[in-house]
């Protein structure tokens, strides 16, 4: 049932002190173009539903306008603590004055991308869930799942309005734990990523404590978890913990392009991490100016095919 809390609205207004392209930022948090927990409207209004520590909000986030603040509004018990993280959620915590370009194209993006900053939205689950189910399968596969997921397995968002946007929370640590193993096989997730689900689901309020410690140590401690290899860690912390040197090492592309856009040839990880030591404190940005100035390599070979079966097990990512 709908309480006061779901139905009353809180408002904030920001005043970022840089040109904040809201858009772009918050979009680091959509798993998808179906993603039931991510609206945007034709105004490019941002509306998320979130499980906060104080509980379900939906919050809707509208783009800098004419006088440089950014309104937000928000609903359900989590309101407030949403609101009050809208400027780290929109990448205030990120400080990028040491990043120098060390290449032209870089430079080059830089340059036209000058106002992109890390998002740090103190959520882990929320990042967590999506990347585990990211981990060694096909960009639509892992959006197919976790649509699947959300609409049967989360809950309607706060307020009415995100009702008539069919806005969804994602499931509850406790909603995760209780789901089946052939129900998982049903939204196509194997055997192993949905046992990593389970236990980090059974660790949850442990994994939202890792929001105050350093970067490095919640690395440590993420990849401390069955299942969660380098790439899933930086998958959250470019996300929840706001780190802008978490580069998604072990990822199917992004030594291919990073190192494509820097030297002209496509090369693997080891050669991309010599490549970024210049970068070190900042590799996740040179990452994202990768992506945002269109510097992917050619892709000539065959797109994968989605999996025509569930293996049994998988490696950590």
């Amino acid at each position: 049932m709908p309480t006061d809390a779901d139905a009353r609205s809180l408002e904030r207004v920001w005043r970022p002190d840089w040109p904040c392209p809201v858009p772009r930022i918050l979009g680091t948090f959509r798993h998808g173009g179906g993603d039931p927990t991510y609206r945007v409207d034709a105004d490019h209004t941002i509306w998320r539903a979130l499980r906060t520590p104080a509980g379900p909000a939906t919050v809707a986030t509208r783009p800098m306008d004419r006088a440089g603040e950014v309104h937000a509004t928000a609903w359900g018990p989590g309101a407030d603590w949403a609101l009050d993280r809208l400027p780290a959620t929109c990448g205030a915590d990120d400080d990028p004055s040491g990043f120098q370009p060390r290449h032209e194209v870089l430079a080059r993006s830089w340059a036209t991308h000058p106002h992109f900053r890390v998002p740090r939205s103190g959520l882990v689950l929320e990042s967590l869930v999506p990347a585990v189910i990211e981990q060694k399968v096909t960009g639509n596969e892992a959006f197919g799942s976790w649509r699947r997921l959300v609409w049967r397995f989360g809950a309607p968002a706060p307020g009415s309005q995100a009702a008539s946007r069919r806005l969804m929370l994602p499931p509850s640590p406790e909603r995760l734990r209780a789901i089946p193993s052939w129900t998982w096989l049903q939204m196509h997730v194997d055997p192993a990523h949905s046992r990593t689900l389970v236990t980090v689901a059974g660790s949850a309020r442990a994994l939202e404590r890792l929001v105050d410690l350093s970067w490095a140590e919640a690395d440590r401690r993420l990849r401390s978890l069955p299942g969660v290899g380098v790439w899933t860690s930086a998958e959250v912390r470019q996300r929840a913990l706001g780190d802008p040197d978490a580069i998604s090492f072990g990822d199917y592309h992004v030594a291919k392009d990073v190192t494509w856009a820097l030297t002209g040839r496509a090369q693997d990880d080891a050669a991309m991490e010599q490549l970024l030591e210049p970068y070190v404190g900042h590799r996740f940005r040179v990452q994202v100016l990768v992506g945002l100035g269109g510097m992917r390599r050619p892709r000539r070979a065959p797109r994968m095919t989605l999996p025509t079966h569930l293996p049994s097990t998988v490696g950590r990512r």
